[in-house]
C-alpha cells in the first residue's frame, strides 16, 4: 500500500466513525483518556500570545483543554479528516477567534518556518506514514528550543497485566468497536497499528535522530499509553 492509498484508508475510517469517536475513546479507555490528555498538555510550552499547533486534532478535545488552561493563546487544530473537525467544533465555540480549524496533511504543514511555540499530537503519530516527514515539517514550523509533545499507545508487543490488556486489545476492542459503530474495519485498524507501533524507546530514537533534543518520555496506566517531548535545538 502506498502512502496515497493509506491516507485514503485512515481518512475513510476516521470519517466513518466520527459522530462514535468520543464515546468510543471514553467507553473504550473507561474514562481514563480524559486523564492522558490532561497529562499531555502539561508540557506545552508557550507564551501567553503564543501559538500551539494541534496536529490530528480529531474532535478537538486537546485543543479544548490548551484553550482552558491558557486562554490567552491561540490553536491551530489540524486534522487530516474533515468531518472529525467538524463533529467537535462545538467544543470550541467558547474560544472564539483564538482557534483555526484546517485540514491539513501532517506532512505538508501550512505554517511558515518558526512560527508555532509548540506542537501537540495526541493518538495521532502512528497515523502518519511515513513519521520521518512529520517529524522534518514540525520542526520546520517550530521556533527554536519549541516543544513536540506526543501522546499515543505504546507498542501492543509488549505484554501488560499479565496479557490482560493484549487480549483486550486484539479480541475485545475490535468487537465492540465494530457492534457500536458498525464500521467493520476502523477499530481492527487501531488493534493492528498498536500492535505493529514501535516501543518507547525507539520513538524516542526516531525523534533524536529527525533532530530533537532533550527528549524524555514515561508511561500511563501501565506503558498502555506514553507521552513522549522533545525539543527543537536552539539556533
Amino acid at each position: 500500500m502506498n502512502r496515497s492509498q493509506h491516507s485514503k484508508l485512515v481518512a475513510g475510517y476516521f470519517s466513518s466513525i466520527a459522530g462514535w469517536y468520543d464515546f468510543l475513546n471514553h467507553f473504550l479507555s473507561f474514562g481514563q483518556d480524559i486523564y492522558w490528555r490532561k497529562r499531555l498538555i502539561r508540557h506545552v510550552r508557550t507564551s501567553d500570545k503564543g501559538i500551539v499547533m494541534d496536529l490530528a486534532a480529531g474532535t478537538l478535545d486537546v485543543s479544548k483543554e490548551l484553550l482552558k488552561k491558557n486562554p490567552e493563546i491561540k490553536v491551530l487544530a489540524l486534522d487530516y479528516t474533515l468531518p472529525m473537525l467538524v463533529r467537535g467544533k462545538d467544543k470550541v465555540e467558547f474560544a472564539g477567534s483564538k482557534i483555526f480549524l484546517t485540514q491539513a496533511d501532517g506532512r505538508t504543514l501550512p505554517m511558515p518556518d518558526k512560527s508555532i511555540d509548540s506542537v501537540t499530537i495526541a493518538f495521532g503519530i502512528r497515523n502518519i506514514v511515513p513519521r520521518d516527514e512529520a517529524y522534518k515539517e514540525i520542526i520546520r514550523v517550530l521556533k527554536p528550543g519549541g516543544r513536540l509533545c506526543i501522546l499515543e499507545f505504546g507498542t501492543g508487543k509488549r505484554r501488560i497485566w499479565r496479557g490482560v490488556y493484549n487480549f483486550y486489545l486484539t479480541k475485545i476492542l475490535p468487537l465492540i468497536g465494530r457492534l457500536i459503530s458498525r464500521d467493520k474495519g476502523a477499530y481492527s485498524y487501531l488493534a493492528d497499528t498498536i500492535k505493529g507501533f514501535p516501543a518507547s524507546d525507539e520513538l524516542a530514537l526516531e525523534m533524536k535522530r529527525a533532530g530533537f533534543s532533550r527528549i524524555f518520555y514515561y508511561p500511563l496506566s501501565s506503558g498502555i499509553v506514553y507521552i513522549h517531548v522533545g525539543e527543537k535545538k536552539q539556533d
